[in-house]
């Protein structure tokens, strides 16, 4: 279909078209006809009717999201002579130079972290991305299941493998950028839980993402060759999905305390396992769950395969159902001996060495989601006008901006700091050393996304309250930040254990 002609007007010309059957408005230099569409405008006529034939670009910007003009794209009709566009229209794939939306390295500051191939694969993977975003949101609010073709779209790009770290499994992949999977690294997969991030839509991230970054590792790390073969090229293509299942109704931080039996059959071949799980993560969509049981030996960890006897039921949580949450049972439910991960009765060590991984790729996406919001209120403080000044112009607007940079910035310097030991540490060594400090910043960071959403809630008022909109973003990090405080150990058992770890290598002799 051909692009239509677009007309160059007079400001006089547009004078004239001021009527309610006849009108016209500019915005930013171009000229849109309203006249068929002001019975349509979801907010009156009133609101369009007051700038007929005039200049509308402070007050459209004061009420609608830029995304509002290339939906209506059909009613510019042209562009007013001699005027040129003051405001910069968002490109997908792009950088933004709002002060602190993007990492530093990508304003033009100096970084030890990022080399070329950290700034190809981000580059190439939100030009990936973005074009996703608007099915992303779609989804966030239907409330439907990610779609197989999504899933796989994905698992063909080499990005859910690339979800769960770096490691020999990514050795056939060619990723995002041209990275080849032996230049994969942790400040990479860092780069692409930011990139999801930025969707503002945390429930799909979670059902695309989330319960494979945190159930995947149990197999590659724990699994023997046979259940790897089996389970993660399923996994990793897409073809089939995946969930960790450890929280119970009765127990959450407290793993030891788990109920559910796994009780070997008879013949020997078999585990029999029964008991319940809730909150799990991608469960409602998931066709293998790496599961926390107690054997005769203790805490053990088994695959549990979607079979006879088990059962998900759907969890309706502040974010989009699209994240599948679930109540898990399972009844009687028999499952090969083959299927135990690692050793019977360490299954404790193994969910407690898994949690840093979970842990942090939580934290990678939270302080771009901070970053985020802090972009919306540069933008709103910038363009929103009350007492006759833009609210910017408030010192208590700059304070509150202040606050939130300073704290979003000072975490994610935790966060970078903890990926380059994760970088040149191996698993065990991370297992060892960075469960405290992961457990710290992850306190800290939940503290941060508390601040940080309640100052962008008083910048944007009532807008912070309502889901569509100018305070959309605002209004998403508002209802689930709390997940960052709960999910993967609460903040208060994060900062409990953060000080128990410390204290195992305080000097007994040492003396003020």
């Amino acid at each position: 279909m051909a692009s239509k002609e677009l007309q160059v007007f007079q400001v006089e010309e547009v004078r004239k078209h001021a009527s309610e059957d006849d009108l016209w408005i500019i915005i930013d230099g171009s000229v849109y006809d309203m006249s068929t569409f002001i019975d349509l405008h979801p907010g009156g006529v009133f609101p369009i009717l007051e700038y007929a034939g005039k200049d509308a670009t402070e007050a459209f910007y004061g009420m609608h999201r830029q995304e509002v003009l290339f939906k209506y794209d059909r009613y510019k009709i042209g562009t007013v002579a001699g005027v040129e566009p003051q405001i910069t229209l968002n490109v997908p794939g792009t950088v933004s130079m709002v002060p602190y939306a993007e990492l530093s390295a990508w304003q033009g500051y100096k970084s030890p972290y990022y080399k070329e191939t950290h700034f190809k694969f981000r580059d190439s993977l939100r030009k990936f991305l973005d074009p996703i975003m608007a099915e992303a949101r779609h989804l966030e609010d239907s409330g439907d299941k990610p779609s197989d073709e999504l899933q796989m779209k994905l698992g063909k790009a080499g990005i859910l493998a690339a979800n769960c770290g770096p490691g020999p499994w990514l050795k056939d992949y060619q990723l995002p950028g041209g990275i080849a999977g032996d230049e994969f690294d942790y400040f990479h997969e860092l780069l692409l839980h930011a990139e999801f991030a930025r969707f503002a839509s945390p429930g799909f991230e979670t059902g695309v993402l989330g319960g494979l970054a945190i159930s995947a590792p149990t197999i590659l790390n724990f699994g023997s060759p046979a259940l790897k073969a089996k389970v993660i090229p399923q996994v990793f293509s897409g073809e089939k999905r995946m969930s960790l299942a450890i929280t119970e109704p009765y127990t959450g931080s407290d793993v030891s305390s788990i109920r559910t039996t796994a009780v070997r059959s008879a013949d020997g071949k078999h585990f029999i396992v029964n008991g319940v799980k809730k909150w799990i993560t991608t469960g409602c969509w998931a066709h293998f769950f790496s599961t926390a049981v107690r054997t005769e030996k203790g805490i053990s960890m088994l695959l549990i395969e979607r079979s006879e006897g088990v059962e998900t039921k759907l969890i309706r949580t502040s974010y989009s159902t699209c994240a599948g949450t679930a109540y898990v049972s399972f009844e009687n439910v028999k499952v090969p001996v083959e299927n135990l991960l690692g050793e019977e009765g360490k299954g404790f060590f193994y969910v407690l060495s898994n949690f840093n991984h979970e842990r942090w790729s939580m934290l990678a996406n939270a302080t771009m989601g901070a970053r985020l919001v802090i972009e919306e209120c540069f933008k709103w403080a910038n363009q929103r006008k009350v007492f006759g000044k833009r609210l910017v112009d408030q010192p208590v607007i700059r304070n509150k901006l202040a606050r939130m940079i300073s704290s979003m910035e000072s975490a994610h310097s935790w966060l970078e700091n903890l990926t380059y030991q994760m970088n040149h540490m191996n698993y065990n060594e991370q297992a060892a050393k960075l469960a405290g400090p992961m457990a710290l910043c992850k306190y800290q960071v939940s503290r941060m996304l508390h601040n940080v959403s309640d100052d962008a809630c008083q910048i944007y008022g009532g807008r912070a309250l309502t889901k569509t909109g100018m305070g959309r973003q605002i209004e998403t990090l508002q209802r689930t930040y709390k997940f960052t405080s709960i999910l993967g150990g609460s903040e208060e058992i994060m900062a409990d254990l953060g000080v128990r770890q410390a204290l195992k290598n305080m000097p007994s002799g040492a003396r003020l």
